[in-house]
């Protein structure tokens, strides 16, 4: 199976990296280049077995589900409803405390799982996910970074 990673530190404790990560409304949009609209269905926050629906600024959409929701750890999402092309699509954002020239903060790995459906076509659609995801995981990842440190984002928290 098919998997992007991207990893990052930020100058930020895991629960404010974690945090970060599950804004949404316009706190998520401030920080997160790969949405144009995202919201929980059914739910007011965020948890195991919660889903959320997520359009990408490119267009495509996505139902998803937590597979788990540990903060200030980790968090897991598998597709329930999707692009065509995605047979399955997995994602988990892991937040660990490391300390860097003598500063506390966080490293953040994040890494999606996917396959191509259908099957005849994986030989020439895995390249081209492997290059679009990983370009998009690098770019969101350097974005929540910076919403990390953004006091807006910051400010929006309920710590």
């Amino acid at each position: 199976m098919p998997q992007v990673v991207a990893e990052t530190w930020v100058p930020v404790t895991p629960q404010i990296a974690f945090a970060v990560s599950q804004t949404t409304g316009e706190t998520r949009l401030r920080w997160d280049p790969f949405i144009r609209h995202q919201h929980l269905i059914d739910a007011e926050l965020p948890g195991k077995g919660v889903r959320t629906y997520t359009r990408a600024r490119v267009g495509p959409a996505m139902i998803s589900e937590y597979a788990s929701y540990r903060p200030p750890t980790s968090v897991g999402m598998t597709m329930v409803s999707g692009p065509w092309f995605f047979g399955t699509f997995g994602g988990g954002w892991r937040f660990v405390p490391e300390q860097r020239e003598g500063i506390d903060g966080c490293r953040a790995t994040w890494k999606y799982s996917y396959t191509i459906t259908p099957r005849w076509l994986r030989p020439v659609a895995e390249p081209i996910g492997q290059w679009l995801l990983g370009r998009e995981i690098r770019i969101r990842i350097a974005a929540w970074a910076r919403g990390c440190t953004d006091p807006v984002v910051v400010a929006a928290l309920d710590l």
